[in-house]
């Protein structure tokens, strides 16, 4: 079997998925409209390579703490409908070419779990590995409280992530014929080093410059 790992934003999405639900909420009047702002300043920070992950997401958890799960889970059934026609049908293809041949798929994502549900979804992918958040008293109804369950899927984490996973399923990372991640940052170079096959999709300027010295495959667009 061959393992086939994802990372979502600006990979498999030309787009900031925190971003794009963010402008959700404020054109429905859940966020006030300088919440795009602050969230612009975040991913300026992880550009730039000083993203305080806690902080990314507390702003987009502590917003809805006390609005009703049932009513939340309605927007992300909505905002699903409305992200999936902005879904490059390259990226598609990509995927479900892993699926027919039977790979294990997982997307590996630093976004907060219940806004990268929607794509996986609509990916077809049925394993997540995101960064979780934690609720009151630990329980998986109560009001999230603006923290971190465990550690964030981010940067060095997200190999933890992914190795637990595989634990959990009595596999390992060096267990699988071919394991291939496809990524778009340089703070993926952890895990992007610990398959066999990294992939680098539309990389940034540190990772391009690895991925050419490494001679990794590097693919311009998924569009």
């Amino acid at each position: 079997m061959n393992l086939a790992l994802f990372d979502l934003d600006h990979t498999l999405i030309p787009f900031d998925s925190g971003m794009a639900w963010t402008q959700y909420l404020v054109r429905r009047g859940v966020l006030p409209a300088q919440a795009e702002a602050r969230y612009l300043e975040h991913c300026r920070l992880h550009v730039a390579g000083t993203l305080d992950i806690h902080a990314m997401h507390r702003a987009c958890v502590l917003p809805l703490a006390a609005c009703p799960r049932s009513e939340v889970s309605a927007w992300l059934q909505d905002f699903g409908v409305e992200v999936a026609p902005r879904l490059p049908a390259a990226a598609r293809v990509l995927v479900d070419a892993h699926l027919r041949r039977g790979d294990l798929c997982a997307i590996v994502t630093a976004t907060t779990r219940f806004i990268a549900e929607p794509f996986a979804r609509l990916f077809n992918v049925v394993h997540l590995l995101a960064t979780e958040p934690a609720t009151l008293g630990g329980r998986a109804d109560s009001a999230w409280t603006g923290d971190i369950q465990g550690e964030p899927c981010f940067r060095a984490h997200k190999l933890g992530h992914v190795s637990r996973w595989l634990e959990q399923m009595g596999q390992h990372l060096d267990g699988f014929e071919s394991s291939t991640f496809y990524s778009d940052s340089a703070s993926d170079l952890p895990l992007l080093r610990a398959v066999t096959h990294a992939v680098a999709v539309r990389p940034d300027q540190r990772l391009r410059a690895v991925a050419e010295s490494a001679g990794w495959r590097v693919i311009e667009d998924l569009a």
